[in-house]
C-alpha cells in the first residue's frame, strides 16, 4: 500500500475556523470541578523539585527549571488546565507519534512495517542498535525507528518533506507551530549520536536516502515549540479519532490512529513502559523537553510540562501528575468498560416540560415566564469520568441562572468514585449559589440515602421519579416567582365548581342537590382500577391522583387533579371502567354526583343535565391534552 497519502497532507497550511482563531487565549476554564481536581494535583506535584534538566543539548539546560503546566482536554473540545499553560518549550520525542503516523499515511502500514518494528525494546530512548534478528529498528518511539519514520515521510525536497511534518503537527494542535531556530542549533551541533544511529540505519538499507538529511529532519521536528496546551489537544484529536476536537479538521484516520496508540502504550515510555502501563495506564510518550503526552481513547488527552527529568528522561512532575491523574480519575484504560462519550440523555426546563400536576392559569402563567430557571438532566450510561466531566460541564455552562435542577440517574450504570465526587462538588458549589439540587436516584448510586429537606445541605433531595422531582422544581420556582397577593389554590364551594359556576342559577340550583359531598384521607384508594363506572366527580379541595405501575413494580403518577377539575365522566358516559387507581394525594374533598343520580337527570332535568356536560366536555378535552403533552414529553419515567 505505499503511496496511501489519505488524511495527512490536506493544506499548505492550517486555516482554523473564525471562532478558534483566538484559540491560544481563555479556552481554559478559571473554576469548575474538573478545573478544582487539575488545581488539587497541580499544587501537590509542584513542591517535587527532584530531577535534573537534559544537558546533552545546551539550550535544553538553559530552560526555566520550576516550569509547570497541567492540561487537560476532552474528546469534544473542552480544555481544562493549571500552571504555565502557555509557556513554549520544544517538543523533543513527543514529535516521534506524529511523524511515525504520517509515515503511515503516506507509504502505509505495511511499507512502514518493512522499515520499523513495533516491539518494545527495554532500552534507552539513544541507544545505537537494531533487533538482531530482522535488522530494523525495534519500533518508532526510540531515536532509531523515529529517525527512520523521518526517513519515510514523502516530499518535493528536504524543504517540503519537513514543512509536511510541521504542518501535521499543526492540524493536531490546532494551530501554527514554527520551529526554535536555537534548540535546532544546538542539536545539530551536538546531535553526534543521533548521526551514528542515521548512519546504522542507511547501512542496514533502512534508509534509503542521504543519513544526513534525515537526522537533520529529526532535529528539525524535535525543535518545534509547543505549549502544554497544544499538547494536550494534540492528545485529545488522537483520543478522537484523529479529527481535532477545536477545528473539527482530521489530522489521522481512525485505523491509523488505533495504530499509533498501539505502540505508545507499549513503547512510548521506552524502558519504564511496563511500569507506566500498570500504573497510569494510558498510551503515551515523553520527550526530554519536559513534556508528557497521554491519551485515553474516545474520552480525553492529557498534557503535563515540568523540564526536570528522571533517569528514563521522562519529567519527573510529569510522571508523577499523570498517575495521579490516572488514579484520581479512574483513567487506566482497563478500567473502561463500556464507552463513556457524554453522559446528558436529554435536557430541558420545566417551562419545556412540565410535571404531571394540573395547576391553574395563574400558576401556569408563572411557569411560563419562569420555568427556564429550573432545569431536569437525565443521564444514562456508564458514568466515568469522561461522562461526569460532560454532565458537570453541562450544568455549569447553562445560561443564564439556576435555581432548581434536577440530575435523574435512573437509566445511568456503573458509577465510578470520582464521578459521584464531581457531582457532589457540583451539588454543594450549586447550593453555595442559591439553587436547590435533587437527584431521581432510586437505587441510591450516589450514595444519598437520606432526602434532605434543608435548602442550604447540598445533598438535596432524592425522588424516585422524575415527575415528582419536577413538582419539586416547579414549586420552588412558584414560591419565589408567584405574584405578591397571588394565592395557592383554594379550596371550593360546589357552586364555584367550573362544572356549575357558569350555569344559570336555576339550573346551577338543581344540580347541585345531586351531590353528595365526601371528605377522604390521604392516601385513601377513591376509584380502584377496572371499578365499573363510579359517579361523577368534582374536586373541591386537596389533589387527587392518577397511577400505574411500571415494569418494576413501582408506582408512578400519570396525573394529578387540583380544585376545580373532575374525574369519572368518561366511565360514566362510555359505560367502560376506569384504567387506573385513583387515590387522595392529600386529604381531598369531593362532590359525587352518583350513577343513578346521572342516569335519572336525563328525563328530570334534561337541560341542566345537557349543561353539565358541555362544561364537562370542555373540561375533560384540556385535561386530556395536557396529559398527552405530559406523557408525549416524558415517555419514560
Amino acid at each position: 500500500m505505499p503511496g496511501t497519502n489519505v488524511t495527512c497532507d490536506i493544506a499548505a497550511d492550517v486555516r482554523l475556523p473564525t471562532r478558534y482563531a483566538g484559540y491560544s487565549g481563555p479556552v481554559v476554564p478559571s473554576g469548575g470541578v474538573v478545573a478544582r481536581i487539575l488545581e488539587e494535583v497541580y499544587e501537590l506535584c509542584r513542591s517535587d523539585t527532584s530531577g535534573t534538566l537534559a544537558d546533552y543539548i545546551p539550550e535544553l539546560a538553559a530552560v526555566q527549571p520550576d516550569s509547570f503546566g497541567i492540561c487537560l482536554a476532552t474528546a469534544d473540545g473542552r480544555v481544562y488546565g493549571s500552571g504555565d499553560l502557555d509557556t513554549a518549550f520544544t517538543i523533543q520525542s513527543i514529535s516521534k507519534p506524529f511523524t511515525y503516523a504520517l509515515a503511515l499515511a503516506d507509504r502505509g502500514p505495511a511499507a512502514v512495517a518493512e522499515r520499523i518494528d513495533v516491539e518494545p525494546s527495554g532500552e534507552p530512548f539513544f541507544e545505537i542498535s537494531l533487533d538482531p534478528t530482522t535488522q530494523r529498528p525495534r519500533n518508532p518511539m526510540i531515536n532509531a525507528g523515529a529517525i527512520a519514520a523521518a526517513a519515510l515521510v514523502d516530499g518535493a525536497d528536504a524543504a517540503d518533506r519537513f514543512a509536511r511534518i510541521r504542518r501535521s503537527y499543526s492540524r493536531f494542535a490546532g494551530r501554527q507551530l514554527s520551529m526554535n531556530e536555537a534548540v535546532y542549533a544546538s542539536e545539530s551541533r551536538t546531535g553526534y549520536r543521533n548521526r551514528a544511529i542515521a548512519y546504522l540505519l542507511r547501512g542496514a538499507g533502512i534508509v534509503d536516502g542521504d543519513p544526513d538529511e534525515a537526522v537533520d529532519r529529526y532535529f528539525r521536528q524535535c525543535s518545534i515549540d509547543v505549549t502544554v496546551r497544544d499538547l494536550a489537544v494534540m492528545a485529545a484529536t488522537l483520543a478522537n479519532n484523529g479529527t481535532n476536537p477545536l477545528t473539527r479538521e482530521r489530522a489521522l484516520s481512525r485505523p491509523l490512529v488505533e495504530q499509533v496508540l498501539s505502540v505508545m502504550t507499549t513503547c512510548g515510555m521506552y524502558d519504564s513502559a511496563g511500569d507506566w502501563v500498570t500504573t497510569v495506564g494510558l498510551p503515551a510518550k515523553s520527550g526530554v523537553g519536559g513534556g508528557i503526552l497521554a491519551v485515553l481513547p474516545g474520552q480525553i488527552g492529557i498534557a503535563v510540562y515540568s523540564p526536570r527529568l528522571d533517569a528514563h528522561g521522562s519529567s519527573v512532575r510529569g510522571v508523577k501528575a499523570c498517575r495521579e491523574l490516572s488514579n484520581r480519575l479512574g483513567l487506566h484504560f482497563l478500567h473502561v468498560t463500556r464507552a463513556a462519550h457524554t453522559a446528558i440523555r436529554a435536557a430541558y426546563s420545566v417551562a419545556e416540560a412540565p410535571s404531571r400536576l394540573r395547576r391553574d392559569a395563574d400558576e401556569m402563567e408563572v411557569l411560563h415566564e419562569f420555568g427556564d430557571l429550573a432545569r431536569i438532566f437525565e443521564l444514562h450510561g456508564d458514568l466515568l469520568f469522561a461522562g461526569a466531566e460532560s454532565a458537570v460541564r453541562a450544568v455549569e455552562d447553562t445560561p443564564g441562572r439556576l435555581e432548581a435542577l434536577v440530575l435523574d440517574l435512573r437509566e445511568v450504570g456503573d458509577v465510578s468514585p470520582v464521578a459521584i465526587r464531581m457531582l457532589d462538588d457540583l451539588e454543594a458549589e450549586l447550593a453555595a449559589a442559591g439553587c436547590r439540587v435533587a437527584l431521581v436516584d432510586p437505587d441510591a448510586k450516589l450514595g444519598h440515602l437520606v432526602s434532605s429537606l434543608d435548602p442550604k445541605d447540598p445533598r438535596g433531595r432524592v425522588f424516585i421519579d422524575r415527575d415528582s422531582a419536577t413538582e419539586w422544581c416547579e414549586e420552588i420556582i412558584l414560591d419565589r416567582h408567584r405574584p405578591p397577593g397571588q394565592a395557592c389554590p383554594a379550596a371550593l364551594s360546589l357552586d364555584e365548581h367550573p362544572a356549575l359556576a357558569d350555569l344559570p342559577d336555576d339550573e346551577r340550583a338543581r344540580l347541585a342537590k345531586e351531590f353528595e359531598t365526601r371528605t377522604l384521607a390521604r392516601g385513601e384508594l377513591i376509584v380502584a382500577r377496572d371499578s365499573p363506572r363510579s359517579g361523577l366527580f368534582l374536586i373541591l379541595d386537596g389533589r387527587v391522583r392518577f397511577t400505574f405501575t411500571d415494569r418494576d413494580n413501582r408506582r408512578h403518577r400519570l396525573i394529578t387533579l387540583t380544585p376545580g377539575l373532575s374525574f369519572g365522566e368518561t366511565s360514566m358516559l362510555a359505560n367502560v371502567p376506569f384504567a387506573n387507581d385513583v387515590h387522595a394525594e392529600t386529604t381531598v374533598r369531593l362532590a359525587v354526583l352518583s350513577p343513578d343520580r346521572f342516569d335519572a337527570l336525563t328525563a328530570q332535568a334534561p337541560e341542566a343535565k345537557l349543561a353539565l356536560l358541555q362544561r364537562l366536555a370542555a373540561t375533560a378535552y384540556t385535561q386530556a391534552d395536557a396529559a398527552l403533552r405530559s406523557v408525549a414529553t416524558h415517555p419514560s419515567l
